[in-house]
């Protein structure tokens, strides 16, 4: 580990804090996207984690790739040859997004301060993204010559529709989070001292739910994106199925009947 990731966990609940403030948690090496993308394959294997929040130390949610690593073709951008430079994309950054949005555990991101580039590509890995006043967001590849490497033509989409994907990616500049909440990119912003307690409250709304049909609910709504309806209600039956035999489920409807809170094992 390189200590790039800051893990907490606080009942059911664990944030995952960048953690390199000097350098506003701009992601370097091969090295800190592995630590990103074990931690969040650990997690997805807990049973008793029900949300993930991820945010960044400092000023920054994350600044992105290193520009000093691009000019020196070293970390994550390195290699002396198009193919080496192929290869560390595909053994460095794009290792994040296929462990971090693939997870079946909600995740939220609490965007602190400025997500640029691969920043940005971060918060939209995540389920739900929360903004702090005063935060800014950029997919700013273009502004440096390349193309986003790490699954943002993918994700950014499917976040704010295509248009304003489009628009963002072409330019490379930056939205406040009043565009940002227009468009979509946040469902939320608060005062920078707010953030993490509303990341808290939202994760705990979500955490006291059954774990089971929380996990298969969101793995439903991704699936959706491109499936058929009728494909997809073959694997929403099947769901069911799964979810009408759980535990929790009869929990949750004897709860109801008697009226009184529920208490869920994720069985």
């Amino acid at each position: 580990m390189t200590g790039f990731l800051k893990i907490e966990r606080d009942g059911h609940v664990v944030t995952l804090t960048l953690n390199r403030p000097e350098k506003r948690n701009a992601i370097s090496t091969a090295e800190e996207c592995a630590e990103v993308a074990d931690a969040c394959r650990a997690l997805n294997r807990d049973d008793q984690v029900r949300v993930v929040i991820v945010t960044g130390a400092g000023s920054a949610f994350c600044a992105g790739g290193d520009l000093k690593g691009m000019r020196d073709k070293t970390g994550i951008t390195g290699g002396d040859t198009g193919a080496q430079i192929r290869e560390s994309y595909r053994r460095g950054i794009q290792m994040i997004p296929l462990a971090l949005y693939e997870m079946d555990i909600p995740t939220i991101a609490a965007v602190n301060g400025p997500a640029i580039g691969a920043g940005l590509d971060l918060a939209c890995m995540c389920d739900i993204r929360i903004a702090a006043e005063g935060a800014r967001f950029a997919e700013s590849f273009v502004k440096v010559g390349i193309v986003p490497g790490d699954g943002g033509a993918y994700l950014l989409p499917k976040v704010v529709g295509m248009s304003k994907a489009l628009e963002m990616s072409l330019t490379g500049d930056a939205i406040g989070t009043a565009e940002a909440l227009a468009c979509g990119l946040v469902s939320k912003v608060v005062a920078p001292d707010q953030l993490l307690p509303a990341a808290r409250e939202m994760a705990a709304r979500i955490a006291v739910n059954p774990p089971q049909a929380v996990r298969l609910t969101k793995r439903l709504l991704r699936e959706s994106q491109h499936m058929r309806l009728s494909t997809l209600l073959e694997m929403s039956a099947a769901y069911q199925a799964l979810a009408h035999g759980t535990r929790d489920h009869r929990e949750a409807v004897d709860a109801m009947l008697e009226k009184r809170a529920p208490s869920f094992e994720g069985r």
